[in-house]
């Protein structure tokens, strides 16, 4: 006969009360119903008291019952409210102590709290409460209060911050995260939400597609500006294409191999268009982008922006900006005289320092940059250039250049790649997004002229005019009602700081990006001017010569600038000769120019392509006198330097390691080649690299490695409309010729003189060889 409850059992001794508590009962019901122990919480509190103190749990498991007895549906959340409030004072200084700490590895024995709250199964009962309104009808006193979600929020993030995998967790859970988009449409929970999905994301495995989020362009339209630009740093990680961070997947033989398998767009690419499709959203991106600080002192209330403050404070760098900024403003201020009873009438957000809303705001607009890069980065560039145009991101930006863009010298930082999620200080990563927008913007788009105002483009027509060659088309299409405001256009106040631009700066490889993009494309030769005469060649060439500059990555933005304003440019090379006006001096250049050719070899293209074109112009009395009397021009018509940069071009390279980044020395060898082929000396040149092998001992090596360089490059570029016309663009050579002459080279024919396999002895030859064999 079965004990009633509280009686003793005759065999055991024990209540049926103690036998519940007992943990071995426990699992042996679990074993015999099938129905075992699932959650932390069903463990016997009177264990998890005994084991408490000594664990030093801190009485989390027993809390995270009462939260688990206090949360079921229709019960009343006050309770479950103060029990998450209780959670949250223990967790809370552990993920404080987290953040002062730059963000170290999580290790459980650093934050054991934070632990044993997902040990016991924390995490995924808040994500139950969080959820539950979704999946059952709520009584009134069962609602959920936004303090409550607030909180809840707050712990979770405390979670992924000290402890490993909770993020991953819960990135795997995608209804989870679509859910989590759901709450920012409630402005007081949106600022924690939206740092939870930050996190997230950065580890999510397979990219969220924003087309999922429910009713996601009334979403974005009931943000306010301030919202929008933390949405922005969400975004960001939607809209970039992951870094695989793995250097033999930045390889174009594994990109092309990737690109054969993905055929359809990514999801990047997808999310871009999403948000393009968004009514007013690339509009109130340029708003936020250019708006002054002093537009932005009002939008938000004072404790709404206390709470965004300590939001974006998790990186100890912003910190120590805010601090250095609000020093030197106080110090400024003190000594200037003040009414104290005026300042302590005044709103308390007034009295906030100057320099918190300029770098406040900074910070914002480093989110909006990004994105927008992203976005005319991607496929849907057109349609983008098309909308920063109209709504005069251009103009807006120039306004701000000297009040808040560079309102001051930054120097003694290192140089940093594209990762939006850079760990340098606000206005630092202010300054590289908006020299990357500008790179972006102008590089081979008509929509460059933009970045000039009115009087420059007119000194644009007028240097054409003199030189009596047609303007620029993109030059007379351009809308003057869209470009900059003011005495200077954009470029022209770039230009200025880049000049004061201290020698050990490594902004000057971001500033000679923007310029460089200027001028890519078609050679222009009124833009060529136009920066002549604002004596950026002698800047150039006291980077590569004086300043004792050795960045590789600032050098080679430096000769690829060169390159650009000096192509086919007679009165650049005159003012070359003016500058480098001793041997030491050539020397000096030489030498940059030998040390990396992966570095220096579009200004070696350039070079090269130039003395073409001036050698077929000897009517032509100035050029004749430039050709006679520049050393770098006399330098480059010896057949024997020549020879010398095509061998080490050839060499450096192999289809295995050919990346974006030093493709173009296998593209410059080809210029020599194609020059050579016009004037009938392929031969020769072909001939001269044989005798380098065999000279060097190892015959057929180079000859097979550039027959094989030059069959990926067929397959490379005959499937790559842009970048076929860049080729073609950048040489003033038809992309036809391009193609006849790979094709001569590789010709089968061993009895034709410009076949590369009639300079391999058969003994050596290796060229039907797959790539992926090697």
């Amino acid at each position: 006969m079965a004990t009633s409850v509280g009686t003793e059992s005759p065999r055991t001794g024990l209540t049926r009360r103690s036998r519940n508590r007992n943990i071995l009962f426990r699992i042996r019901q679990g074993q015999i119903t099938g129905l075992g122990l699932s959650r932390g919480t069903q463990i016997p509190e009177a264990l998890l008291q005994e084991r408490d103190k000594r664990a030093r749990w801190h009485g989390i498991p027993i809390l995270l019952q009462k939260l688990y007895e206090s949360s079921h549906p229709n019960s009343d959340l006050s309770q479950t409210h103060g029990v998450v409030k209780e959670l949250s004072s223990l967790l809370s200084m552990e993920a404080m102590t987290f953040v002062t700490e730059d963000r170290k590895t999580a290790q459980e024995s650093t934050f054991p709290n934070t632990h044993t709250f997902d040990l016991f199964g924390g995490v995924d009962l808040l994500v139950e409460i969080l959820m539950r309104p979704t999946l059952t009808s709520q009584k009134n006193n069962s609602k959920m209060t936004d303090d409550l979600v607030k909180d809840c929020l707050s712990v979770l993030y405390n979670c992924c911050i000290c402890t490993e995998g909770v993020t991953k967790s819960l990135a795997s859970r995608n209804d989870f995260v679509l859910f989590l988009f759901t709450l920012m449409t409630n402005k007081k929970t949106f600022l924690q939400t939206a740092t939870l999905i930050e996190d997230i994301l950065g580890v999510k495995k397979e990219m969220i597609q924003l087309e999922d989020i429910p009713n996601l362009p009334t979403l974005v339209q009931s943000f306010d500006q301030q919202q929008l630009a933390n949405f922005c740093r969400i975004l960001s990680v939607t809209i970039s294409e992951p870094d695989v961070g793995n250097d033999d997947k930045h390889t174009l033989l594994a990109k092309n191999a990737q690109q054969k398998k993905n055929a359809s767009p990514s999801r990047a690419e997808v999310n871009q268009v999403t948000l393009l499709n968004i009514p007013g959203f690339i509009e109130r991106l340029c708003k936020l982008a250019t708006r002054k600080v002093s537009e932005a002192t009002g939008t938000s209330n004072f404790l709404q922006e206390l709470e965004d403050w300590y939001t974006w404070l998790d990186n100890a760098l912003v910190l120590d900006a805010l601090m250095q900024m609000a020093t030197e403003e106080a110090e400024h201020s003190s000594t200037e005289s003040s009414d104290e009873s005026s300042l302590a009438s005044s709103p308390l957000r007034h009295r906030l320092p100057q320099s918190m809303k300029i770098v406040h705001e900074i910070m914002y607009k480093v989110e909006v940059l990004y994105v927008l890069c992203v976005l005319l980065m991607g496929r849907q560039r057109n349609q983008v250039h098309k909308m920063l145009a109209e709504f005069r991101l251009i103009p807006g930006l120039n306004n701000l250049f000297d009040k808040l863009i560079w309102r001051k010298q930054t120097s003694n930082h290192v140089l940093h790649g594209q990762n939006q999620n850079c760990d340098c200080s606000p206005e630092i990563s202010f300054k590289i997004q908006f020299l990357r927008l500008l790179q972006s913007f102008s590089d081979h788009h008509e929509n460059k002229y933009l970045l000039l105002n009115s009087q420059e483009l007119n000194e644009l027509s007028a240097i054409s005019l003199k030189a009596n060659i047609p303007e620029v088309e993109a030059l007379v299409n351009t809308d003057r009602s869209l470009v900059c405001d003011g005495k200077k256009g954009l470029l022209t106040r770039l230009l200025a700081v880049m000049k004061k631009e201290p020698a050990d700066s490594s902004f000057r490889f971001w500033q000679a990006r923007a310029v460089e993009s200027f001028l890519r494309g078609a050679t222009s030769y009124a833009d060529q001017v136009f920066l002549l005469k604002r004596g950026l060649l002698e800047h150039i060439l006291f980077c590569i010569i004086d300043s004792g500059c050795k960045s590789r990555d600032v050098l080679q933005s430096y000769f690829d600038l060169l390159g650009e304003l000096m192509k086919f440019n007679i009165d650049a090379f005159r003012r070359f000769n003016k500058y480098v006006n001793t041997e030491e001096k050539f020397q000096i250049f030489l030498n940059q120019i030998n040390s990396s050719l992966v570095d220096s070899n579009m200004l070696v293209r350039c070079i090269v392509l130039s003395l073409d074109r001036f050698e077929n112009q000897t009517e032509d009395v100035k050029v004749v006198e430039v050709l006679s009397e520049c050393c770098l021009l006399s330098y480059m018509s010896r057949v024997e330097n020549r020879l010398s940069f095509l061998f080490r071009l050839v060499n450096i390279i192999n289809v295995q390691t050919l990346t974006q980044e030093n493709v173009s020395c296998l593209n410059t060898s080809l210029v020599v080649l194609m020059l050579a082929r016009r004037k009938g000396k392929l031969p020769f040149y072909l001939n001269a690299l044989r005798e380098k092998e065999y000279a060097e001992k190892y015959p057929g090596c180079l000859l097979n490695n550039f027959h094989n360089l030059l069959r990926f490059w067929q397959r490379h570029y005959l499937n790559k409309d842009k970048d076929s016309t860049c080729l073609e663009n950048s040489s003033c050579i038809s992309f036809s010729y391009w193609k006849e002459t790979v094709s001569v080279l590789l010709s089968s024919d061993r009895t034709s003189l410009c076949a590369i396999a009639s300079y391999i002895d058969e003994a050596f030859m290796d060229l039907d060889r797959d790539f992926l064999e090697f």
